[in-house]
């Protein structure tokens, strides 16, 4: 069986949709960062039957809202001194700002270095969240 430690401090992203982990270590950019890091795929949950797990030691300065464009329900579990602080959920920002790009092949902000990308919610339900870009008011669709 496989064993992996817990983390003395940092975090850990905990009820990830199985499969999705790879998505959220790219998306908080994991392979730029200075730090150990855990990707724990298909891991057996009571609650989801499958999940995915990452732990993250010594690092907590990441906008985790943006998570909710991958799985709305990752839950955030802050570790120090091998102890649990604070644990919440990610939730669904109302802007979101150059963490993702525009699908607009025009827009200005796949072209510019110097103009970070924005967009603000549009629309959201049950399936899907929609976001405008603030530059030339395409909208980008998240499936939930």
């Amino acid at each position: 069986m496989l064993e992996v430690k817990g983390i003395l401090n940092g975090v850990v992203l905990d009820h990830i949709k199985a499969g999705k982990g790879l998505e959220v270590f790219h998306m908080l950019k994991l392979n730029k960062i200075d730090a150990p890091v855990v990707l724990l795929m298909n891991v057996g949950s009571k609650d989801l039957g499958k999940k995915d797990i990452i732990k993250i030691e010594d690092k907590v300065d990441f906008n985790f809202d943006i998570l909710s464009l991958i799985d709305t329900h990752i839950t955030v579990n802050i570790i120090k001194n091998d102890k649990r602080v604070e644990k919440f959920t990610v939730e669904v920002p109302e802007e979101i700002i150059g963490h993702i790009e525009c699908k607009n092949p025009r827009c200005i902000t796949n072209f510019d270095d110097y103009v970070n990308p924005t967009f603000h919610k549009y629309a959201e339900d049950d399936k899907v969240l929609e976001y405008v870009c603030s530059f030339c008011e395409e909208i980008t669709k998240f499936k939930k």
